[in-house]
């Protein structure tokens, strides 16, 4: 999930951060929508690299079998 989190907050970002949609007037002037569109973009950033070191961490684990040895009978 926080693959799909960071690209979708990457995307959202570029498109505000290029103004590729025109937002009305009401909106544009409360919201700066160029630096919303920055701050999505490293906060997309950051989420795709902690999710792929968290997948790292995860799958780096060790796995311990203990195997009696036994005597053949003579």
């Amino acid at each position: 999930m926080g693959i799909g989190l960071g690209i979708v907050l990457l995307l959202v970002g570029l498109i505000f951060a290029l103004g590729v949609v025109d937002l009305p007037a009401s909106i544009d002037d409360a919201v700066a929508t160029n630096t919303l569109g920055w701050i999505f973009i490293v906060v997309g950033i950051l989420a795709i690299v902690l999710s792929l070191a968290m997948n790292a961490q995860r799958s780096r684990s060790t796995r311990v079998v203990e195997e009696r040895r036994v005597d053949p009978p003579v």
